[in-house]
C-alpha cells in the first residue's frame, strides 16, 4: 500500500487480551486490499482507549435499549430543567464517572484523527461552546455511532459515516466540503 491519508482508509481494531496486543486491519477506501498490523498494548492515541470502550459497553448487548440510554448513563446527554418561564441546561451529576470520562476522552482524541469529528468540534467552538462543551457534544454524537457499531457488530468506517451525513443533507457535510 502507498502512503495513507487519514480520511482515505478504514481501520478495524481488535483486542486480544491473551497476549496484550491490538490487531489492526487497515484498508484503503475503495479497495479490497487489506494490511494487517499488530500494535503493542502500550500504543498511544485512540487505540489505547479501546479497552476502556470495551468495558464501557460490556458484553451484554441488551444492557442498553438504545443509544439515548447509553448517552444518559454516560452523562453526556444534557439535562433541561424548567420552572415557570425559566429553563436551564446542565450536565448530569449522578452518573458513572468512568463512563463519562471514557467517552469524553475518546471524543477528544478523535478531534484530530477523524475528519468529521474535527469539523464538528470546530463547528461547536464557532457557535460559542467552550472546549469541554464542544467535546461533550462530540461524545454525544460518537456514542450514537459506536452504539450502532456495537449492536450490529460492524467495525466503524469513516467513509460510510460521511456518506450517511451526505444522504441526510447534514450541514456538517457542507462544512467538510469547504475544508477540502
Amino acid at each position: 500500500m502507498g502512503a495513507l491519508n487519514e480520511i482515505d482508509f478504514v481501520a478495524h481494531v481488535g483486542i486480544d487480551w491473551a497476549d496484550k496486543k491490538h490487531d489492526a486491519c487497515i484498508q484503503e477506501a475503495n479497495s479490497e486490499q487489506r494490511e494487517f498490523v499488530v500494535i503493542p498494548h502500550k500504543c498511544s492515541g485512540i487505540v489505547n482507549l479501546a479497552p476502556r470502550l470495551l468495558v464501557a459497553f460490556g458484553e451484554d448487548r441488551e444492557r442498553y435499549q438504545n443509544a439515548a440510554e447509553l448517552q444518559k448513563s454516560a452523562a453526556v446527554a444534557p439535562v433541561t430543567e424548567r420552572s415557570g418561564n425559566k429553563h436551564w441546561v446542565h450536565w448530569r451529576w449522578k452518573c458513572s464517572t468512568f463512563l463519562r470520562q471514557t467517552f469524553i476522552e475518546w471524543a477528544g482524541q478523535t478531534v484530530n484523527k477523524s475528519y468529521w469529528a474535527g469539523a464538528y468540534y470546530r463547528q461547536q467552538r464557532a457557535k460559542g461552546s467552550n472546549h469541554q462543551a464542544a467535546v461533550r457534544a462530540l461524545a454525544f454524537k460518537w456514542i450514537r455511532i459506536l452504539y450502532r457499531c456495537w449492536q450490529t457488530r460492524t467495525p466503524y468506517d469513516e467513509s460510510i459515516y460521511l456518506k450517511s451525513l451526505e444522504r441526510r443533507g447534514s450541514t456538517l457535510v457542507k462544512q467538510l466540503g469547504e475544508i477540502a
